[in-house]
């Protein structure tokens, strides 16, 4: 009728067993963790490089409709309002950049936006905020993206 043998039911780990898998978690994230170290400023330097082939086609718009890129002087912001009537009868209507914020890189900076004449370049002073650096510290330029 009834069993004698009782087999109590378990519902824990125990210790062994926890400290085995903590010790299998550590050895996985020491293996994983260092190759993901870094990759947040890779990825934040790849955005910049896109986002600055955006604002380099709209900039090859702009002279589509005026003959030139705008002057270094009126800057990203001749994308936005048009600088001078006289200068650029043929300005788009509804300007060339949307809303009236100028696009900025990956650390919120403004681009620094170089006209070379019959070409632009546009520039990223990177994390550091300042000119020059190395590694990710290190300037981004239009120029040197490769996409």
């Amino acid at each position: 009728m009834y069993s004698t043998s009782y087999q109590p039911t378990r519902n824990a780990f125990s210790l062994m067993e926890l400290m085995i898998v903590i010790i299998i978690l550590g050895l996985l994230a020491s293996l994983v963790l260092p190759n993901l170290m870094g990759k947040g400023e890779e990825a934040k330097r790849k955005l910049v490089c896109v986002q600055m082939k955006g604002v380099g086609e709209t900039l090859k718009m702009f002279k589509l409709d005026n003959g030139v890129y705008p002057t270094t002087e009126e800057g990203l912001q001749a994308l936005i309002s048009n600088p001078s009537e006289e200068d650029y009868p043929s300005y788009a209507r509804n300007a060339y950049l949307e809303g009236k914020n100028i696009p900025k890189d990956s650390w919120k900076n403004a681009f620094i936006y170089i006209n070379k004449g019959s070409e632009f370049d546009l520039i990223s002073l990177g994390a550091d905020r300042k000119e020059g650096g190395k590694d990710d510290a290190e300037d981004i330029r239009f120029s040197e993206c490769k996409f």
